[in-house]
């Protein structure tokens, strides 16, 4: 019965860290109109699912740190009083996150629940200089990594683009539009106002149409290399993701003398996915639309600084956030063409700042619980 708490903890966790990751990789498809939310994040759900599938290759050492070696005492380790506290207080969080359409980090939600937890039932016991530089540092430093990278790589690719005659196409952007307009006074009451509708255009630089490139390379129009490179690269930050955050999830379901490791792998990655398919469209809005304007040059350019971070972290058993990576090369972008939405990026900052203590708090609320009234 106890085991069957923690599988059932962690798959919950294991849902809405699909429902609120997901979109991250392909949210600049889907903000740069280049697919519809639906085939977006169909795209980003299947292609996590298989860096998930790939876990246990390749990120060996991820695993091992979120299963709390070196930072708890080994006596605690695989215990329900420490697994299930973190899996809940982890899982409250990210599932508060999501249904207000916040996009959290799912790394600093357990990172916060094992604080948390661990700090109540192991006290001065936990390895405060092992958690500042193995998880701490790489998940401050990842976004600011992803930002700059971001900003650099639209810098050199706008330049290549320019040298080679590719040039942003304008556009008149015609369309109904309603008019209210006030009658003479003198008119009876109820036709005091009256809604015209007019033909309205506009010529603009197609942030409100669909922006596309003109030319060709090797004969092939660049639109459609582009299209098709920007595509291919919002499955491989899906990918990255799956490969960095099904680790963190494995890392509490270690308890492998009871479950297999590969069913167990397989239970998270198909919870994910479902977590995905039914439950991102909030969070979807705010990473797509709401952070800075995207067409699909600069979307490449974000995923493919977010991809490249995000993979580099998981070989080398860095436990970074894919979320703080992903939005930090999106803000990048928006700082680099100066069409940034501040205030946006203040919420999801606060959001990030929030995320850790909440977590903290959750995962030591429910250890105690667990200790004394169920334990």
């Amino acid at each position: 019965m106890e085991y069957l708490i923690v599988v059932i903890s962690v798959l919950l966790m294991s849902y809405y860290n699909g429902a609120n990751d997901n979109i991250k990789g392909v949210a600049t498809l889907y903000g740069s109109n280049v697919v519809n939310y639906k085939k977006a994040i169909l795209w980003g759900s299947f292609t996590t699912a298989t860096g998930s599938m790939l876990a246990l290759i390749l990120a060996q050492k991820l695993i091992s740190n979120f299963s709390g070696k070196g930072l708890l005492p080994a006596q605690m380790l695989n215990t329900i009083p420490i697994n299930i506290p973190i899996a809940l207080g982890a899982g409250m969080t990210i599932l508060i996150a999501t249904r207000i359409g916040m996009p959290i980090s799912t790394t600093h939600s357990i990172v916060g629940a094992l604080i948390g937890t661990g700090i109540v039932a192991a006290g001065n016991a936990v390895n405060y200089a092992r958690l500042i530089s193995v998880f701490l540092v790489p998940l401050l430093l990842g976004p600011l990594f992803a930002f700059f990278l971001s900003f650099v790589l639209y810098k050199i690719f706008r330049s290549v683009r320019l040298k080679l005659r590719i040039d942003e196409e304008s556009c008149v952007c015609a369309g109904e539009k309603v008019y209210t307009i006030a009658l003479p006074a003198d008119t009876a009451p109820q036709l005091l106002l009256q809604e015209v509708k007019k033909i309205d255009a506009s010529v603009d630089s197609i942030s409100s149409c669909k922006k596309s490139y003109t030319g060709e390379f090797f004969g092939v129009s660049a639109q459609s290399i582009l299209n098709i490179a920007h595509f291919i690269s919002g499955g491989f930050v899906s990918f990255a993701r799956g490969l960095n955050d099904t680790p963190k999830l494995l890392g509490l379901f270690i308890f492998f003398n009871v479950i297999d490791p590969n069913l167990s792998l397989f239970a998270v990655a198909l919870t994910m996915l479902a977590g995905g398919l039914l439950s991102s469209k909030k969070v979807s809005e705010t990473m797509s639309k709401e952070i800075t304007p995207l067409n699909d040059g600069q979307g490449f350019t974000a995923n493919f600084a977010t991809g490249l971070s995000v993979i580099s972290g998981s070989l080398f058993g860095l436990p970074l956030s894919t979320t703080h990576v992903s939005v930090g090369a999106i803000f990048g972008i928006g700082a680099s063409n100066k069409q940034r939405n501040s205030k946006v990026m203040k919420k999801i900052i606060s959001s990030w700042v929030l995320t850790l203590p909440i977590a903290a708090v959750f995962g030591a609320v429910f250890h105690l619980i667990i200790v004394n009234f169920i334990n």
